[in-house]
């Protein structure tokens, strides 16, 4: 049975977050330190003791959850023996995710992830004025009845298992929730969100994030990459960047990205990281599959420990 590796997104974050573990292992306090480096501030005092709103800052986040995720794979590393080259059939990671899951797989390097997303989450935040668009989950509906309200605003997310953001301009997010809610959907609300991420209002975005991307080396991952906007897997350096530019305009075809890798066989999941929201998605779209979230040092010991009884059991 193949397994994958995925990173969690924008949402996942929560003031004190890796701090155990940095405190735990020398080698994730290393990543954290090389992030505040990397950033020219102290970004892990915000993610260990806040504020809360300071580390809501879409420019802090997403470094922020990159940092979390890279200290927990690294910590894998050492304390397992993880080598994801022989051992994942691939990487994937929701949105911001997806930096992290190419920092994980070599394709770039700690350091310039940091500077990319923080670059990233200004640029996001400075692309639509506050107030201008809006984000929307609707519950209960798939993504193609969500697809079809294309005139009205775009499907931002698709995550399965009947959830479907949308964003665009806010009247027009605003009239999708009552058309949603018109439709039976379980819940339709507005997302509490700074800017409206993964639409066409994001291209001023788009046009920085492409500038920033030619200033770095991509390498080849270790392990294929599943991107976003492609739900298929790449490995090409010019392919990672062209799906990365797309990915600020794009859907995140996090439904679709999560069956291309189960069809291929993948039937474990481990989420690297910051909460449990990819788990809980991948297991309601792939019947069967398994999912486990790793993130604090009792996460890290269970897979340690689920580990060495499976190389026992093979012995």
């Amino acid at each position: 049975m193949a397994v994958a590796f995925v990173f969690p997104g924008q949402g996942s974050q929560a003031v004190g977050m890796g701090k155990a573990l940095a405190d735990a292992f020398p080698v994730a306090r290393a990543v954290f330190e090389e992030v505040d480096e990397a950033l020219g501030d102290k970004l892990s005092s915000i993610i260990f003791e806040g504020p809360a709103e300071t580390l809501m800052l879409t420019e802090n986040t997403q470094p922020a959850l990159m940092a979390v995720s890279l200290a927990v794979l690294r910590v894998l590393e050492q304390e397992a023996g993880l080598d994801l080259s022989r051992e994942a059939a691939f990487v994937a990671g929701h949105s911001l995710g997806e930096y992290s899951a190419l920092a994980a797989a070599g394709a770039l390097t700690i350091a310039d992830t940091a500077r990319l997303v923080r670059t990233r989450g200004r640029a996001m935040q400075k692309a639509v004025p506050v107030g201008v668009g809006a984000m929307a989950a609707l519950l209960g509906m798939e993504f193609d009845e969500a697809a079809a309200q294309g005139v009205v605003c775009q499907a931002a997310n698709d995550n399965g298992g009947g959830q479907v953001v949308v964003s665009g301009e806010k009247a027009a997010v605003e009239r999708a929730v009552e058309i949603a809610k018109g439709r039976g959907a379980k819940r339709a609300t507005l997302l509490p969100v700074s800017a409206p991420f993964h639409c066409a209002l994001m291209q001023p975005a788009a046009d920085v994030m492409a500038e920033a991307l030619r200033g770095v080396t991509v390498r080849r991952p270790v392990v294929p990459v599943v991107a976003n906007v492609l739900a298929a897997p790449i490995s090409e350096p010019d392919q990672i960047v062209a799906a990365l530019i797309a990915q600020v305009t794009g859907t995140v075809r996090w439904r679709e990205s999560v069956a291309c890798m189960a069809k291929a066989g993948v039937a474990t999941f481990y989420e690297v990281g910051a909460g449990k929201v990819l788990t809980g998605l991948v297991k309601r779209i792939a019947d069967g599959a398994t999912g486990s979230a790793i993130g604090t040092p009792a996460d890290v010991a269970a897979f340690v420990a689920a580990r060495a009884a499976l190389q026992q059991g093979a012995a």
